[in-house]
């Protein structure tokens, strides 16, 4: 009966939570360089070509950081077909198929589905099956049923020591089914790891049946056209061969019979059920169920399920509503009829992979959110506060030179800075420029050499802007946080020196590639310290394509009399980035 399918969906489901995980696409989350392009997540939440048009109001207002949740994407759809094993659990035993060398008891469906959310998706399915049963103990009290009454004697209660003749009960049903089932994933939601190679989910369904259900009554090659099943069987009722296997007794009367199914079983066709299709009953038939997909790629995954299907109020799917009684009338039975159809199917996604994903119950809903906390792209984050404790603009985890006096112009290390290399740090060289003939010099920085005009006097003011070197990510000309900390520095040098000019230098010179890049890094320092600081761009003097770290860009206050373009002309615009 139907309680014994009970177990078997008890025993698919420990399959299930024993299976292990296979076929899993692990995606890691990784970056390129520091231009932080991430590749590991199921489908990038910041590209708008997943989005549907009546969703891009959100998406804009989500990029915009006026909403926090990103925009559902559009998904594929599955397409599936599949086949397995299919049965009624009535009053007459299946005859499944490894019982017989013929085609029996089994289906086959096809089916599209469709995700609506990361957990809930609707499927249509149609199923096929025929399901054959067989009894293998001999039946006399069917007088009351009009597949057998007709062409055998039934047992006449008056008189029980009258000789009947024993049927065995036996049915071939033939259905169509289609089913909208209602499907709940169980476990693409995951707290540990990025997603699951195998789906597991139930469903409730709700269908219709369209079944006919035949009886194998009359024996073609008979002149009586009725079976001799003591004949068939190999004993009579007087002497059975009580030791004899069931099976065996089964394999006796398949051998022994045709294949025909020419009699109608009972039904209610026209009567308390519409037909259909001519001879179809037509029956409204709820099912539920459990399955799992395990994942071969984007586009394939493998299904197993296990449908049961509990047509309303029916017990003739097997042709038989009558329970037998050996001292009375037969009485109809309470239990209702079902089926059970256990398949193995082979799904595939269809949709464009660059405007959809793959269906939302393959994807973990907090594989976004894990990834920004862990590799920030869109979050918003407060400037970095970096500690500078001697306001040389290098932050102390890099200051080489810890302590330098305020006002003291250093370099990218944080060391005072020694222009003309000579040992003497240029707020105490009283010859800034020494040339290397006229090295050693004396403590004042002065060396051999006769001292020219203007030799002995102490550095300008503008040695009270510090230098410095500000770094970029590959291949990017953007000011990162840090670097505006550091330059905000510079301005306020700056606004306290406003005779003093910056010469700003780009290094990068082997390939016109990296001289534009130069160009376009020197140029976003200037207009970032124009912009955002309000210093006059005329006292910057713009330099690029020098020998040098090509991620960097190095300022310093110029010597003076040094003189030099404010605005240059980019070399290769044609090969300027974004």
């Amino acid at each position: 009966m139907v309680n014994k399918k009970y177990l078997l969906l008890a025993s698919l489901c420990s399959l299930m939570a024993t299976q292990p995980v296979f076929a899993q696409d692990v995606q890691t989350a990784k970056w390129s360089g520091r231009d932080m392009t991430y590749r590991g997540q199921s489908y990038d939440v910041l590209d708008s070509s997943y989005v549907p048009g009546f969703r891009m109001k959100q998406h804009r207002k989500f990029m915009n950081h006026q909403y926090a949740f990103p925009a559902r994407p559009r998904n594929m759809w599955e397409i599936g077909i599949g086949g397995g094993l299919y049965n009624v659990s009535g009053d007459v035993p299946t005859l499944m198929a490894w019982q017989s060398k013929k085609f029996r008891s089994m289906g086959f469906d096809v089916h599209v589905r469709k995700a609506w959310g990361y957990v809930f998706s609707t499927r249509l399915q149609y199923i096929y099956g025929v399901a054959n049963g067989l009894q293998w103990q001999e039946s006399r009290n069917y007088r009351w049923n009009p597949a057998w009454k007709d062409y055998y004697n039934a047992a006449i209660l008056e008189n029980l020591n009258q000789p009947t003749d024993p049927v065995f009960y036996n049915y071939r049903m033939e259905a169509h089914h289609l089913n909208l089932d209602f499907i709940a994933s169980l476990n693409n939601i995951k707290f540990h790891k990025a997603r699951t190679g195998i789906s597991v989910y139930a469903f409730l369904g709700l269908g219709a049946l369209a079944y006919n259900t035949r009886v194998n009554a009359l024996d073609d090659n008979s002149a009586t056209h009725k079976y001799d099943f003591y004949k068939i069987v190999g004993f009579n009722n007087f002497t059975p061969e009580v030791h004899e296997n069931h099976r065996d007794i089964q394999k006796k009367l398949q051998d022994g019979m045709d294949d025909t199914y020419e009699t109608d079983a009972e039904n209610e066709r026209d009567h308390r059920r519409p037909s259909i299709f001519k001879n179809k009953t037509l029956q409204f038939a709820p099912s539920f169920g459990l399955g799992m997909q395990i994942r071969c790629s984007k586009r394939i995954n493998i299904s197993i399920e296990d449908r049961v299907t509990m047509p309303w109020d029916d017990d003739l799917l097997d042709g038989q509503r009558w329970s037998e009684q050996v001292y009375g009338s037969p009485v109809q039975t309470n239990q209702n009829d079902g089926i059970n159809y256990l398949s193995v199917g082979i799904n595939f996604n269809l949709g464009n992979k660059r405007k959809n994903v793959e269906p939302l119950y393959w994807l973990n809903p907090l594989d976004h959110s894990y990834n920004e906390l862990t590799y920030p792209r869109h979050m918003l984050l407060p400037d970095p506060i970096l500690p500078d404790a001697d306001g040389d603009g290098i932050t102390d985890q890099f200051d080489k030179c810890p302590g330098t006096p305020m006002g003291v112009a250093v370099d990218s290390h944080g060391c005072p800075l020694d222009t003309d290399g000579d040992g003497v740090p240029d707020d105490r060289d009283k010859q800034l420029i020494t040339p290397t003939e006229c090295q050693p010099v004396d403590a004042d920085g002065v060396g051999k050499c006769p001292c020219p005009e203007g030799c002995g006097t102490v550095a300008s003011s503008c040695g009270n802007i510090g230098a410095g070197s500000i770094t970029f990510d590959n291949n990017a000309s953007k000011i990162r946080p840090a670097a505006q900390a550091q330059l905000a520095t510079l301005a306020a040098q700056m606004q306290a020196n406003p005779t003093c000019k910056v010469v700003v230098t780009g290094a990068g010179n082997g390939s016109k590639v990296q001289q534009q890049r130069s160009w376009d890094r020197v140029n976003a320092v200037i207009e970032y310290m124009s912009e955002k600081h309000g210093i006059d761009r005329n006292k910057f003097i713009f330099q690029y394509g020098t020998a040098g770290d090509a991620n960097s860009v190095m300022y310093r206050s110029a010597m003076p009399g040094e003189e030099g373009p404010a605005n240059v002309a980019p070399p290769f615009p044609n090969l300027r980035r974004d």
